[in-house]
């Protein structure tokens, strides 16, 4: 889809990036030139995606276990990818989590756990970068949120208000640093078929059947969806696009589909009646 030197000569930290979607755009960003770190808390995970990485593309990749929500980690995390890989010019926001149940079932420190990933993290990780970015004139910053910021979504109240921060935050750096040349972005995927969704999201059979009834082209998308439209984000011919996020779920957060099957049926329904 995209030329396989897009990315040449740039230094790309993704976070969240030694499994699904993460490691799935840090696969991506490699095959188009990129050398990337990969930063999460499970050091044999990144280890392991790494090396698959490195087999992959022929790209330099290495992992650094890192916790996001500390920002002296996050700092160290910058100082070693800039001493093994060189000045780092793209960040992927992609750490995550939560905690899926009735809201009045939270407690303040789960609550707050996954606000300190998601939104801290986020925010630890965005303002390192434009620390390093800025000075450079250039950089490109994109994070992974979920349409829930903006819509709420029943059982998933920690991760919704953290990544209604995250795009905020999007927002308020994007029209701050572009005109110093750094760009920030961010890109929401739908839902998403992964063997972490699969097992966590929809298990049983019903769910996904349900879930997928949900979706006006009844498909889930797949983490190359996610994975290009990350590399969009990042190319040197978007570079006037400023504050904005890319939704990558087939229209399903527009919130027609209801009336769509009305109409599917509705028209099954008219076609049969006799005359």
């Amino acid at each position: 889809m995209y030329d396989k030197g897009l990315l040449q000569g740039k230094i790309a930290v993704v976070t969240g990036g030694g499994t699904g979607i993460g490691k799935a755009v840090a696969t991506a960003l490699a095959l188009h030139g990129a050398d990337v770190a990969l930063a999460s808390r499970d050091g044999e995970r990144l280890e392991a995606a790494a090396a698959e990485i490195r087999k992959a593309t022929g790209r330099r990749a290495i992992g650094v276990p890192t916790d996001v929500s500390d920002a002296k980690a996050v700092a160290a995390l910058f100082d070693k990818v800039e001493a093994d890989l060189g000045p780092v010019s793209i960040l992927i926001n992609g750490a995550a989590a939560n905690f899926v149940r009735p809201s009045e079932m939270l407690t303040s420190v789960r609550f707050r756990k996954v606000i300190d990933i998601v939104l801290h993290g986020s925010f630890n990780c965005a303002i390192e970068a434009g620390r390093r970015m800025l000075p450079r004139g250039e950089g490109t910053i994109v994070s992974l949120l979920a349409s829930y910021a903006w819509t709420g979504a029943p059982g998933f109240l920690p991760s919704a208000a953290a990544k209604s921060g995250v795009q905020a935050m999007t927002k308020t750096l994007g029209v701050e640093w572009i005109g110093r040349g750094v760009r920030v972005n961010a890109v929401c995927p739908g839902l998403i078929d992964t063997p972490q969704s699969r097992e966590r999201l929809w298990p049983e059979k019903w769910m996904s059947e349900l879930l997928l009834d949900s979706i006006p082209n009844r498909k889930f998308g797949t983490e190359e969806d996610v994975a290009n439209a990350v590399l969009f984000l990042c190319a040197p011919k978007t570079s006037y696009v400023a504050g904005e996020t890319l939704v990558v779920d087939a229209g399903t957060s527009l919130g027609g589909t209801p009336y769509l099957r009305f109409v599917e049926k509705a028209g099954v329904v008219r076609k049969a009646r006799p005359k």
